[in-house]
């Protein structure tokens, strides 16, 4: 006599249903923002806690009389300074000269080194004749290229574009060399496959897939430029150049205006985090987004 009893078969299904929802639990990624208040007790607090506390033990040094006041001025002083260029309306040009130089030169470095990336990367000939020399660019100091640039160009913008360009171009390339070294071949292969060769895969498939490396790419080759353009600034000041953050620091050193040397230093170190904070964070951050890598906004 068969048996009508179901239990057995409807408790495996049941567990297969179950298992199923399970990793389909795990495969979804619950995605969810931040509260504003959140985000400004977990990314603002902080760094402002670290700034009180630095100037707070500046302060401290400068009263214990720790150094001569002509080496260490105090946080007063500085601001002193600052406020000073900013009612003879001369800050907003110092910092206007300086970033917009960086930019554009980081632009045109841009536009070099992706190129020049992705041809070491894909040729081969290409990598074993160029690859060593990009390393050994990427480790030279800026500053050296200062000294042949006024050489070959006078002092003038070229000449700041083109230590930016031999400082940031092989950032830039290496960085996308090694996100394209870490692109799976099965992509390449399945690009292929559909069809997407030359560049066309290029543009949908390799680039897509190195973008974290191209990203870490480009934050270090930012970092080049502006460091390569304040080389340039400090070393070849000239008064056609116009007053950058370089020769605005070069200018203290020569006037023994420690004041003026610190809000200089001050300025650039808070030129290079906004723009890493305001362009690179909010980059890696929507990249990491979709590819499931970053749950919270």
């Amino acid at each position: 006599m068969a048996s009508t009893d179901t239990t057995p078969t409807t408790t495996k299904t049941d567990d297969l249903a179950g298992l199923e929802a399970g990793l389909d639990a795990l495969d979804t990624i619950q995605t969810h923002r931040t509260p504003t208040h959140q985000t400004l007790l977990k990314k603002v607090l902080p760094p402002l806690l670290a700034i009180i506390l630095v100037v707070a033990a500046w302060q401290l040094l400068v009263t214990l009389k720790a150094t001569d006041e002509g080496k260490l001025p105090s946080p007063g002083a500085v601001w002193n300074s600052l406020t000073t260029m900013w009612l003879e309306g001369t800050l907003h040009s110092v910092l206007w000269t300086s970033v917009s130089r960086a930019l554009l030169g980081f632009l045109l470095a841009l536009a070099l080194g992706t190129p020049l990336g992705l041809l070491v990367a894909r040729i081969t000939v290409v990598r074993t004749a160029i690859g060593p020399i990009l390393s050994g660019l990427q480790s030279l100091p800026s500053v050296a290229w200062v000294a042949p640039a006024v050489l070959w160009l006078g002092l003038n913008d070229s000449m700041m574009f083109a230590v930016i360009l031999l400082g940031a171009v092989p950032s830039i390339a290496n960085g996308l060399v090694a996100g394209v070294d870490q692109v799976p071949p099965l992509f390449l292969r399945a690009g292929r496959t559909l069809g997407a060769t030359g560049l066309k895969g290029a543009w949908h498939i390799v680039m897509p897939a190195a973008l974290p490396g191209y990203l870490a790419g480009l934050k270090q080759g930012w970092a080049f430029s502006w460091r390569s353009l304040m080389a340039a600034e400090i070393i070849a000041s000239s008064p056609d150049l116009g007053l950058g953050l370089g020769q605005l620091l070069e200018n203290g050193r020569n006037n023994f205006d420690m004041p003026g040397i610190f809000l200089a230093i001050i300025l650039i170190l808070l030129v290079g985090i906004a723009i890493d904070l305001l362009l690179f964070s909010p980059l890696e951050r929507a990249v990491l987004r979709r590819r499931g890598l970053l749950t919270k906004a």
